[in-house]
Formats: structure tokens, sequence, C-alpha cells
């Protein structure tokens, strides 16, 4: 005899926590693709730079492509065993020295096309921190900011500290305030605070800075330490509401020594003169010129009014002049003609 179908058994309770765990997982790893530090703009060459904030011993750097939640390895150098390139990568990629600090190396990618767009991360393994790991992502040059103006100027030595502070100006709560530094081909995520929260985080940036970080506050202020030229460019704070709302406003901090912002000073002052001293001189040279215009316009009207009476057949006045001779009788002889009239035939 059939058994009557049994009802299907409920989950173990660890079947539950292990399907709940994977889902957070999953969330956690589009989470952290969709955070990304620095975004860089598809170039026929894309570098892909990773250096650590602290001067800490390198050990191992590994630079991998994130497609969702899988990581594929592209190369890996070490200090002493020196480099690998994975395959497919092998004669796409290259590791070059970083400018920034030579016992790094920037993973650089040859002849780049749209197939290249996405996030990447590097892994880097220093003694004694540990591990750091940072989020580039690659995007196309339609999805680049480049049109940014600076709403501020702020000029100052190397190494002094900097600090940057924007006062939020409309009424209203913001979701979360960020901070980037914009160049012509990369823009990296300095500090990003949640102002719901007061939970702020700072990005994988390549130098130290100080920041701020409070739940609904209205400014918000980064302080750049012992800055060097390297650190001149445009800084952004933008501010993001929940309905997609922001407000931004952007620094442009120029680092030079003394005698450069002396230089600077002077040539900005002595330009500003000349400007002047050169609108005056167009000014006088017009007036100038107006007023010999005029001249010449008030000298010409007489002679052309006698040139009228002349075509009118007008003798002008001249004085009387006494011809030679005057008193003198003149004698004139006329011919004799007979008076007697002809004779009638």
């Amino acid at each position: 005899m059939p058994q009557p179908a049994q009802p299907p058994g409920r989950f173990p309770e660890m079947d539950r926590v292990t399907l709940f765990l994977a889902l957070l997982h999953v969330y956690r790893a589009l989470g952290e693709a969709r955070f990304w530090d620095t975004t860089i703009k598809l170039e026929e060459t894309v570098p892909l730079e990773c250096v650590h904030p602290l001067s800490f011993n390198l050990t191992q750097v590994e630079w991998f492509r994130l497609d969702g939640t899988r990581k594929e390895s592209i190369a890996i150098f070490h200090p002493d065993y020196g480099e690998a390139i994975r395959q497919p990568y092998a004669g796409r990629v290259e590791l070059v020295e970083s400018p920034s600090a030579p016992n790094y190396r920037v993973l650089s990618i040859r002849n780049a096309s749209e197939a290249d767009v996405g996030f990447y991360s590097c892994l880097l393994d220093t003694f004694p921190h540990g591990s750091w790991e940072k989020v580039i992502q690659v995007v196309p040059p339609d999805r680049f900011e480049t049109a940014v103006s600076p709403n501020s100027q702020v000029i100052s030595e190397t190494g002094k500290n900097i600090t940057l502070t924007y006062v939020l100006q409309r009424n209203g709560s913001m979701q979360q305030v960020t901070w980037e530094k914009i160049q012509p081909r990369q823009i990296d995520l300095l500090t990003r605070c949640n102002l719901s929260q007061g939970k702020g985080n700072t990005s994988q940036y390549r130098r130290q800075m100080l920041s701020t970080c409070g739940q609904g506050m209205r400014s918000s202020t980064v302080v750049l330490l012992n800055v060097t030229a390297s650190d001149s460019g445009l800084y952004r704070c933008r501010f993001q509401a929940d309905t997609g709302e922001n407000e931004t406003f952007v620094f442009r901090l120029t680092v030079t020594d003394d005698k450069t912002v002396n230089h600077y000073i002077l040539f900005t002052a002595g330009g500003s003169v000349l400007l002047l001293l050169f609108v005056i001189l167009i000014a006088t040279v017009i007036v100038i010129v107006y007023n010999r215009k005029k001249k010449r316009f008030q000298c010409k009207e007489p002679q052309e009014t006698k040139s009228k009476a002349s075509n009118n057949y007008r003798s002008p006045p001249f004085p009387a002049q006494q011809p030679d001779g005057a008193g003198e009788d003149v004698y004139v002889n006329f011919p004799t003609f007979s008076r007697r009239p002809k004779a009638r035939v």
C-alpha cells in the first residue's frame, strides 16, 4: 500500500545559517566592487597604481580583475623574487616602476579597449601593517568628469599643513559627504562620511590626511599633512542627499616654495598694474583721436561754404585797388562816319 506523500522537511538550523552567511558574503562582495578608491579614464594605456600611504616594507603586491564575486589574478610582484604575469594577460600588461615610490610597481594595461572597462583591485602585503587593498574603477571617457571649475584658490609653501573646510549652504538633511582629488586622467576618493550614522572611512589614497565625520554635521574638513608640490590640484567637497541632489565646492591648491610664492605674488600684482596702465593708455588714445577728428570737421565746414559760393558765380569781396594812372584823362580815337544820306535811284 503506497505511503502518503510526506510534507517537505524544514531546513536544518545549520543549513539556514550557511545560506545566510553565503548571501551576506555575496552582498559584501558586490558592495566592495561598487566602492571604488580611484576612478581612471580609459585611454590607450591605463596605469593601475597602488602605493601604501605609510612607509612600510613591501612584501608582495598582486592585481586582480573583479567580476561580481569572482577575482581573477592578473599579475604578482615580489621585491626579491621578481614578477609573474598570468595568462591571458601576458603580452597585454607590464609592471613598471612607480614614479612616486621606487619600491612599488604600477600595472600598465597596453592597447586598452572597452573590454577593459570595469573594476580592479590590488592587494598589498606589508610588514608590520599586514594586508591592504585598493579598488580601482576604469570608466569610458564619456563617463569621466572633466569640466570642473574651482570656487576658491589656496596657495601654500611646501611642508605646511593645509586645512580645507566647506560649510553646507542649503537646508535639509544630507546622506553623505565625500572629498575627492580631481586630476586630468583620474579621480581619487580621499574620504567618505555617512552623515545619517556618523561613520566615516578613509580611502586608500597614497598619502596621509585627517578628516572630520559626525552625524548630521553641516561642515566638513580635511587636513593635508606636510604638503609637497605633488599635492597641487583640485579638491572637491560634495554633500549628497537621499533624493540625489548634491552641493559641491572645489578648491584649487597650489604648493610652491617661498621664492615661487613671492614671484607669484609679484607677478599677479605687476600684471594687475600693467593691465590698469594699458586700459588708461587705450582710453587716452581714443580721446585724442576723437578730439582731432572733431577739430578737422570744424575746419572743413567753412571751406565747403566758400566752395559753394564760388559755384554760384559770386565774386568774393576784394578790397578796392586804385589802378595805375588813376585820375588821368583817357583819350580814345573813334572813326568819323559821314551822315550824308544815300542817293535814291
